[in-house]
């Protein structure tokens, strides 16, 4: 009696084997504290930052080998001239130094973020007067055009116009062709740029004053 009543005991028990993964896992988020609302915000903003991070576009006009002169020789490293813009308006142009070119590329496109500019659009993704910017020995002039012109220009002045998005404009370098001079002479061009309203709003007079 004593044998059979061990049995039935030991059939009753489940074993570890039995139990289920999916349980097991339940049991280790409660213990956690993961699945909770916590875990979800996170989500939520991970998406968000990645989503604003798709927003952005970076163009890299130009690498080059750059040596700088310590005690002991020369100490050999990268310099990366990136443009980085969301098509929408706004653009910005960055530098950055490193010992390799990825480095290098990835501190440009911080630095570029951090010098934002907001230009304002037209209708027909164009600039809404002309505009003239000088950086260094480098002058740029650019001019709004007409719907279907397109980008005429060159060099990171192009790059600078097409991360802005304007679509239809005319510019042209005079001066120095260094292409981090004439991407930051565009940069002060369109930095200038005013619309009729706040040119309105700033002379202290109507908008139809200004078309007359």
């Amino acid at each position: 009696m004593t044998e059979q009543n061990t049995k039935t005991h030991s059939k009753d028990v489940p074993k570890a084997a039995d139990v289920p993964a999916a349980a097991e896992g339940q049991q280790e988020q409660r213990r956690s504290g993961g699945g909770g609302k916590g875990d979800r915000r996170g989500r939520r903003g991970d998406r968000r930052g990645q989503e604003r991070d798709s927003e952005w576009q970076e163009r890299v006009v130009q690498i080059r080998r750059v040596s700088k002169t310590v005690k002991g020789g020369k100490k050999m490293s990268f310099r990366a001239i990136v443009v980085v813009g969301n098509e929408r308006g706004q653009v910005g142009v960055g530098v950055g130094k490193a010992g390799d070119v990825i480095g290098a590329v990835r501190k440009g496109v911080a630095d570029g973020k951090k010098h934002i500019v907001k230009v304002p659009l037209t209708r027909h993704s164009s600039i809404p007067t002309l505009s003239n910017g000088r950086d260094g020995a480098a002058s740029v002039l650019i001019r709004p055009a007409a719907p279907g012109t397109g980008v005429i220009a060159g060099g990171s002045i192009r790059t600078v116009l097409e991360l802005a998005g304007i679509k239809n404009v005319l510019a042209k370098r005079l001066g120095s062709k260094t292409p981090l001079n004439n991407a930051r002479a565009a940069m002060v061009a369109l930095a200038g740029l005013r619309t009729h309203k706040e040119t309105a709003k700033e002379r202290g007079i109507s908008l139809e004053q200004i078309y007359s």
